[in-house]
């Protein structure tokens, strides 16, 4: 799993002014496993699948979602 190891040091890799506007959880499958066309690991930012995940990629995705005023939860 390319990325998939250094995901869960992600609360790490966040912006001090971020840390009060996200919530981590992990899942060791979050039942995308099962259809073979998409890549893991996966992380869910707000709705949005990030396939093949890496710190950059969830980092860049809560960079959107926190410029446009949501909240991660």
């Amino acid at each position: 799993m390319l990325g998939g190891s250094e995901l869960p040091s992600l609360g790490q890799s966040l912006p001090e002014a971020w840390r009060d506007l996200v919530n981590i959880k992990g899942s060791p499958c979050m039942g995308y496993c099962k259809d073979g066309a998409m890549q893991p690991p996966f992380v869910e930012v707000n709705g949005e699948l990030i396939q093949e995940a890496s710190v950059s990629k969830v980092l860049d995705c809560l960079e959107k979602h926190i410029a446009h005023g949501t909240k991660e939860k």
